[in-house]
């Protein structure tokens, strides 16, 4: 039930600068001592009146607090207030003593000084007009801000986004927001549609706006390329989405809203060839990565190669020999077409040999005086690449020097200093990162891909890999030779049965050999049971694995009774239940909670503590009190405040997507038709290929049945295959 509060400011215990989320201690007519409030009331000082309106709540470690839901700020009232007001550090230039003598000479009435007559200030002793210059730019800034908050509150925008909307329009936030809420679907990230919707129809906004049909088109497209990966989306498909979301809206008038956009240049649209008939339409930017792919390997492999297969012939005899073994006629073909080509892609699945060739090929590069960097997606990926080569190996965004504002140190205007760019796990190369990639290699540089096709594509949109594949215009070296001693693990034949749309087989061997399991149920409660005595009982009795350290599960989804969420808590409770004498040594965050020995994932790349989307690691301790806990990425200790936990989740399930470049000792993999929308075949190959000694997936033959026969629903629309191949075939390469 809401509340009403009348209160003043005493002091602010929290204040997060990124989204204006508040823990602050205040006083209140009818109300005993100090009260606790909480809630996004952006940068509060003390000595400030506050109209709160929202809840009581009681909190089960720091007790009764209210939790804002609105609040309308007023002038303190008292003298006393106004100088604690104007002394806060908020206020740039004020001082205590300072603050004293504005009241003394002016009283209460000195904030509306600063608002209507700031010059009468420059009789305070102190106050010198540089000075007073600062003090208005501090005082505008504030009063802007919380304004702007005020109005998100008041037409149902979370203030969260308060601190990006002011960095972008300042002063002029309000009145942008006043004059067309939609751009907020435009500028920043997570605001979705019906955000600045619900704000534009409050404000008066027509339902058949031009502003509101063209946010609600590039709404869809960003929506689309999030959820499938598309580059593109069909005209007819984006209209028919868009259609549904805004409700009664005339096909004419979304017709009208595209050719705007266009001319905006905020979408770009073509005709599609051949069969597929219709039209792409693109989000501008994505039409622009698109095309300068295309057109950056065009220019790289136009560029002359100084390394001649006569030249790598000669060195591979002395490289087999510094390697320790000999290389088969497939992989000595697939060394040749790395060292001797200026892009090149070594593309096959388990057990083919790619990490010998790219042992053999870093080797060969640097015999023929050549200077590799090498790469990969992830830090795990990077890791595995390392310690195959034996050279320093990084993540894309460490090599390239990802910046604070979202672009690279590395790119057009400071190029790397490479013969070579060697980049493991390809498959995960989204169209962003891949023309990052190509922004910063020289033209003298030769650029080599390594990966499996058959792989889940990238988590952002593109699909970068395959269309390089299938445009056929990069010289690619296929893997088929599955090698004896992979042959004989079941995790290495059944992935190739998988990906040839087979069911998989037992093992023939019984365990500890056996390294696969099929275990036949259909009910996903019972599949959720068997899970969790695999994971915490049966891995361990039968092949002395530690269910925290070695075992992982992967699940298609997050919902459901074998999704994440589930699993995690289950996960969770058997293998680091709470402990007995529980002294505020767990953070509840949402529907999780953490506690120390928990099994966490990295979910954001964080530059600053070295840490990066898809890493693992073990919760090392807890403050509860401050809300904040410390985490042991193998070696690599990294705190976290209160306001950064949502970068971590649980990890005893983590998606088969968010296991891309990894490998674990063991996993654990429900298969139900529960999760049919996202049971497809290369999810399966993916998830089971990310096993080194052990793979249980657990599932009846009807789920196996629908994800081994779901090859294109999930194909994603890009057209940079067309690209490339037009470029070729205008301008053939000698």
């Amino acid at each position: 039930m809401s509340a009403i509060l009348n209160a003043e400011v005493q002091s602010v215990v929290y204040h997060n600068e990124e989204n204006g989320w508040v823990v602050a201690r205040v006083s209140a007519k009818d109300e005993p001592g100090l009260i606790t409030v909480v809630g996004t009331l952006g940068r509060l000082t003390p000595g400030e009146t506050l109209a709160l309106k929202g809840s009581w709540k009681t909190h089960p470690k720091f007790g009764r607090q209210f939790d804002v839901e609105t609040f309308e700020q007023a002038r303190p009232a008292t003298e006393n207030g106004v100088i604690k007001y104007l002394a806060s550090s908020a206020i740039k230039g004020i001082g205590p003593a300072t603050a004293e003598r504005m009241v003394g000479r002016f009283g209460v009435e000195v904030l509306d000084i600063l608002d209507d007559d700031p010059e009468k200030l420059l009789e305070i002793k102190g106050i010198s007009k540089n000075k007073l210059k600062d003090i208005l730019e501090s005082w505008d800034k504030q009063r802007e801000i919380k304004n702007l908050i005020v109005f998100l509150h008041s037409h149902g925008v979370p203030p969260t986004f308060a601190g990006r909307i002011f960095k972008l329009h300042g002063a002029r936030s309000v009145q942008r927001l006043k004059d067309n809420p939609y751009e907020l679907v435009y500028e920043i990230r997570g605001v979705g549609f019906r955000t600045a919707d619900n704000m534009a129809l409050k404000l008066g906004f027509p339902p058949d706006s031009p502003q509101r049909i063209q946010a609600a088109l590039v709404f869809c497209l960003f929506s689309m390329s999030e959820r499938g990966g598309h580059l593109y989306v069909p005209r007819e498909k984006l209209l028919h989405e868009a259609g549904k979301l805004l409700d009664q809206v005339g096909f004419d008038l979304l017709e009208d809203a595209l050719v705007v956009l266009q001319e905006k240049k905020r979408i770009h649209i073509e005709d599609l060839p051949g069969e597929e008939h219709g039209q792409a339409v693109y989000l501008w930017h994505f039409y622009r990565y698109e095309r300068e792919i295309a057109q950056r390997l065009h220019a790289l492999l136009s560029h002359p190669s100084p390394v001649s297969r006569t030249e790598v012939e000669q060195a591979l005899p002395k490289v087999e020999a510094e390697l320790g073994f000999e290389l088969t006629e497939e992989q000595r073909e697939a060394v040749f077409g790395a060292c001797a080509n200026k892009a090149f892609i070594i593309t096959g699945g388990p057990g083919t040999g790619k990490t010998t060739i790219t042992r053999a090929v870093v080797a060969t590069l640097r015999r023929l005086g050549l200077k590799p960097k090498l790469a990969a997606p992830t830090g795990r990926a990077a890791k595995r690449l390392s310690e195959a080569t034996g050279r320093t190996a990084l993540t894309m965004h460490r090599l390239l020097q990802f910046q604070p504002d979202g672009g690279f140190q590395y790119g057009e205007d400071k190029k790397l200093k490479a013969d070579a760019m060697l980049v493991d796990e390809a498959s995960m190369l989204d169209a962003h990162l891949c023309l990052s990639v190509l922004r910063a290699l020289p033209l003298t540089c030769r650029l080599i891909l390594v990966g499996d096709v058959n792989q889940l594509p990238s988590v952002g949109p593109g699909n970068v890999l395959a269309d390089l594949i299938h445009s056929e215009v990069l010289p690619t070296a296929r893997l088929s030779h599955i090698f004896r001693q992979a042959q004989e693990s079941a995790i290495v034949t059944n992935a190739h049965r998988i990906n040839d749309g087979q069911f998989p087989e037992e093992s023939p061997h019984a365990p500890p050999r056996a390294d696969f399991f099929w275990v036949r149920q259909d009910d996903p409660s019972q599949v959720q049971r068997i899970i969790v005595e695999t994971v915490c009982d049966r891995m361990a009795e039968r092949y002395g694995l530690d269910p925290m350290r070695d075992v992982q599960v992967l699940t298609p989804m997050h919902k459901g009774e074998v999704g994440t969420q589930a699993l995690n808590k289950l996960l969770q409770e058997r293998l680091n239940p709470r402990p007995a004498m529980f002294r505020g040594r767990e953070i509840k965050r949402g529907n999780q909670v953490f506690r120390p020995g928990d099994r966490v994932l990295q979910l954001r790349n964080n530059y600053e503590k070295e840490v990066f989307n898809g890493d693992l690691g073990w919760i090392a301790d807890v403050d509860a009190s401050a809300g904040e806990l410390s985490v042991d990425f193998e070696g690599n200790l990294v705190y976290y405040e209160a306001s950064e936990l949502d970068d971590l989740t649980l990890a005893y399930a983590v998606s088969v997507h968010k296991s891309q470049g990894s490998e674990y000792p063991a996993i654990v993999v429900p298969v139900v038709t529960q999760h049919f929308i996202m049971l497809q075949r290369n999810l399966l190959y993916t998830a089971l290929t990310r096993a080194r000694r052990l793979a249980v997936m657990v599932g009846g033959t009807k789920a196996f049945r629908i994800g081994l026969g779901n090859v294109d629903a999930f194909k994603r629309h890009t057209r940079l295959r067309d690209r490339l191949r037009f470029l070729f075939d205008q301008n053939t390469l000698d």
